[in-house]
């Protein structure tokens, strides 16, 4: 530790002592921690006077010398507060002050408590000492404490010149080492040695879980401590686990070193060493940590892990992985090579450091394969997610009038079934705030005229369309399509008829483009040839838009007598108007075949940037209603005053609209949606379906005649989809403390219904970190025992179903029911769970069991995926603290794809 503890209890002694030598000038006499000066008495006075004469040399020189010594000036730098429930006693012959029943001396932050406090300042020593009381047990033991930093013993005797000292059965805290040892002796200012000493990493230190043994230790405070031949004890019985030797560096700041690795074997790749490196600390800010794996068949990989912060500016955090993965032997016909890779970086800006720009990240890109075929990292969340997101972006605020966004921004999604990915490398968006051209700044925007405002939105982009395999290779960048889009919007709201509210605006819209199309029928291939032209083009659109609305409240009243006292309805109805007119004179044709006679049309913007030009005029009709339905019941409480509200439905929605310029199939079909929550808001509910008005042909396809002309029903049913969750426990708290975040950095979800990432890299990882009492504090585990009367657990439960029904084909297309949940068996024992059952496949969904076990100082957990491509098993057990991290024993079957 920085601050030498010894050196505190002395200096904190000898300021004590300096205070007893002044008394002993004075003559005061003190009792029962009362500070007060007494007069001497006249025989005291006397005998002080005759030890004076006696003192006294005679004066052999007749010539005065000068004293060149300079008088060290008495007294103490601050007032020192002292106490003793018995006495404090001051002892002039013997040279003596004593402190008895809870003696206690405090000065500035220095603060020494005991059950006596001797000082015998003639020799310059001090003791302090526990007591016994009638029983013979022993209290009020030594303890000094100067800020942060105590440190306790049975006895304390040193000596405040030569700053030596020997302490009996200290205890104190080294990092996170506690120590207790028989005999302390402190050599200087900078050595101790320990006799008989125990050193473990438990809360504990008098009756530790375990704790390491040893005769001899050196501790250089700050620096290091060695120790001599060392046995390890486990409950108190000594283990054949023991060391000739061993040195801990002790620092309070981060300190490079090898990172040892763990050890096993694979049904593929043989024997290997997993997670073996060096430590990087860097600085204060940053780290680094360079890992490897190697397996004997010649496969490896190789992982860079850095995190940095910097307070009330940014944080953040890089990992870059790489594995070479080889299956089978070289020759055989099952012989496989992978080389897959993955980066991620998340980054975080403060927003106090700028309020006006802002800088972010959240990147997590690379193989498709990675999180399905590493070996290292079993993260069952990412190997089930399909795609890869990243995005980083840079945003600035100029504070102008009117104001001005700027955002310069790189976007990236991957699909990692299809292998497909598309970038936006980079996108630049510009915006200038709105502009009230007929009203002043100070004046309210009220009415058609005065709420009239403008904008004016720039959009660039370079976007990439690749695969995995051509991945920033000459051909992905060949491929980019680039282009300006300029928006300006025209836009007004006002009131009408009191409850009305309309809103209308107009849109104009600019597209550069560099990327165009042609078409020409070849002649000699007698095909239609698409060639890429490469240069500047562009096309420009406009469309008008309107909207009318209102609200509309209806309440059913039942009597206040009653469970259920009234209903509210909520309407909200909207009709909406837009007309985009046609753009066919942006549209060539094309000869389609030899004979000259059959034509087609086609537009140069086809596969472009911002779309395509729209052919054909558009004059659409929208109607909408939304619909809340809300409850107030009866509360059964006899403290309560007013009856409580009940969300029965929290939205259900109707849309379609009426196309007027169409000549057929003029109504889109009817959408219906809606979600309500149930059950004290523990279970959302959520549902969708889509009604088309118009029948089928025999192929399948729409025609122009409405399905119950046809026929048929009214509407038909053409989708339909279900979705309910429910989270639950036994505390009544369905709220989500289970959050995976390393999963959620690789793309899977944040909870459990997938499994939990067990990342081998990292086993600190436990199921007890996010447990907390309902007040915020840690929870407190006495034992081990069972649970009286309840276990506590969590339950969480989805379903998914969809119907579809386009073709008359009239099949669930998916039917699942995913579950996880956790449950604690005992204070100390917690196991947990994730499974689900398809009911359209017929089958189990992934499974994962989780045990652990807190043993306190220990953990000691066990993961295992009994089936599926993911199947595998882990067991771990070893010490918590960082700094016996390696004291560990860890044993997995990593899953076997090959089969």
């Amino acid at each position: 530790m920085r601050t030498n503890l010894f050196n505190i209890v002395l200096s904190a002694i000898f300021l004590t002592v300096g205070l007893g030598k002044l008394h002993a000038q004075e003559g005061r006499k003190i009792q029962r921690g009362v500070k007060r000066t007494v007069e001497q008495p006249a025989s005291a006075k006397k005998e002080a006077a005759k030890e004076k004469e006696a003192t006294k040399t005679p004066d052999t020189t007749k010539v005065a010398v000068a004293d060149t010594v300079k008088k060290q000036k008495k007294g103490l730098d601050a007032i020192v507060k002292r106490s003793a429930d018995d006495y404090e006693k001051l002892d002039q012959r013997k040279k003596e002050l004593t402190l008895y029943n809870n003696a206690y001396i405090q000065m500035n932050d220095m603060e020494l408590k005991a059950g006596v406090i001797l000082m015998k300042y003639d020799k310059n020593e001090v003791f302090a000492g526990r007591m016994k009381d009638s029983t013979g047990a022993y209290s009020q033991y030594p303890y000094f404490k100067q800020g942060s930093n105590v440190i306790e013993a049975d006895s304390i005797h040193f000596n405040t010149v030569t700053k030596k000292a020997r302490v009996w059965n200290s205890r104190s805290d080294q990092g996170e080492f506690r120590i207790k040892a028989e005999i302390t002796k402190k050599e200087n200012d900078s050595v101790y040695f320990m006799r008989g000493a125990n050193f473990t990493t438990s809360t504990n230190i008098d009756h530790p879980e375990y704790f390491f043994r040893t005769n001899k230790i050196k501790f250089v405070p700050g620096e290091k401590v060695v120790v001599g031949p060392t046995n390890m004890w486990i409950a108190d019985v000594p283990t054949p686990l023991g060391l000739p030797f061993a040195f801990f560096p002790m620092s309070q700041t981060a300190e490079s070193g090898f990172i040892v690795p763990s050890y096993g074997d694979s049904n593929t790749r043989g024997y290997y060493l997993q997670n073996g490196g060096y430590y990087f600390a860097l600085g204060d800010y940053y780290d680094l940590a360079v890992t490897g794996d190697y397996y004997t068949n010649g496969s490896y990989g190789l992982r860079t892990q850095s995190s940095y912060s910097k307070r009330y500016k940014y944080s953040g955090n890089v990992n870059i992985r790489f594995e070479n993965l080889i299956s089978s032997e070289r020759g055989f016909p099952d012989y496989t090579r992978a080389r897959n890779y993955n980066i991620q970086w998340s980054h975080n800006q403060d927003s106090k450091s700028n309020p006006n720009s802002r800088f972010s990240a959240s990147v997590n890109m690379g193989s498709s394969k990675y999180f399905r075929q590493s070996l290292n990292t079993a993260n069952i969340g990412a190997s089930l997610n399909n795609t890869l997101q990243s995005s980083i972006s840079y945003s600035k605020t100029f504070q102008t009038v009117p104001q001005v966004n700027m955002s310069l921004s790189a976007t990236h999604s991957q699909n990692t079934n299809t292998q497909a990915i598309n970038m936006t490398l980079p996108t630049l968006q510009a915006s200038v705030d709105r502009i009230y051209p007929f009203a002043r700044a100070d004046q309210p925007k009220k009415g058609l005229i005065k709420n009239m405002n403008l904008q004016y939105n720039l959009r660039g982009e370079n976007r990439i369309s690749t695969y995995d395999s051509l991945f920033f290779k000459p051909q992905m960048f060949r491929d980019a399509k680039t282009g300006l889009q300029h928006t300006i919007p025209l836009s007004t709201n006002f009131k009408v008829f009191k409850f009305f509210s309309v809103s209308a605006s107009t849109n104009y819209q600019e597209n550069w483009v560099f990327n165009t199309i042609s078409k020409e029928y070849n002649s000699t291939t007698n095909t239609v040839v698409t060639t890429d032209e490469k240069g500047f083009d562009a096309f420009r659109t406009y469309n008008f838009s309107s909207s009318i609305g209102t609200t509309v409240y209806g309440t059913f009243n039942f009597g206040e007598d009653k469970k259920i006292q009234a209903i509210r309805h909520v309407m909200r109805p909207s009709v909406s108007y837009s007309y985009t007119p046609s753009f066919d004179q942006y549209y060539d044709t094309y000869q389609v075949d030899a004979s000259g006679t059959k034509y087609a049309d086609y537009t140069r913007f086809e596969g472009g940037l911002y779309g395509t030009p729209g052919k054909s005029m558009s004059n659409n009709v929208g109607m909408a209603l939304n619909n809340t339905f809300e409850a107030k019941v009866r509360d059964d409480d006899e403290k309560a005053t007013e009856p409580k509200k009940i969300m029965l439905l929290n939205n259900l929605n109707l849309s379609t609209s009426y196309n007027m310029a169409a000549d057929s199939l003029a109504w889109s079909p009817l959408r219906i949606t809606g979600g309500t929550t149930v059950f004290k808001n523990k279970m959302n509910i959520n549902f969708g379906t889509s009604l088309d008005p118009y029948a089928l042909d025999n192929a399948g396809n729409r025609i122009d005649t409405y399905n119950i002309d046809n026929g048929g029903s009214l509407f038909r049913l053409t989708s339909a989809n279900l979705t309910l969750n429910y989270s639950f426990s036994s505390k009544g708290d369905s709220n989500d403390k289970n959050k995976d975040n390393q999963t959620a950095r690789n793309g899977g979800r944040t909870d459990d219904l997938f499994g939990t990432a067990t990342d081998m890299a990292d086993q600190r990882k436990s199921l007890f970190d996010n447990e907390e009492e309902d007040d915020g504090k840690e929870k407190k585990k006495t034992g081990s025992k069972f649970y009286n009367a309840e276990l506590p657990w969590d339950l969480k439960l989805a379903y998914s179903l969809t119907y579809t029904n386009n073709n008359r084909e009239s099949k669930i297309a998916s039917s699942s029911l995913m579950m996880s949940g956790n449950v604690d068996l005992t204070p100390r024992w917690k196991m947990g769970f994730s499974s689900g059952y398809d009911f359209v496949q017929k089958g189990v969904t992934f499974t994962q069991l989780r045990f652990e076990r807190d043993l306190l100082s220990w953990r000691m957990d066990f993961n295992w995926v009994p089936m599926g491509t993911n199947k595998y098993w882990s067991f771990f057990i070893g010490i918590k603290s960082s700094v016996l991290s390696d004291i560990k024993w860890d044993k997995r079957q990593v899953p076997d794809r090959s089969l």
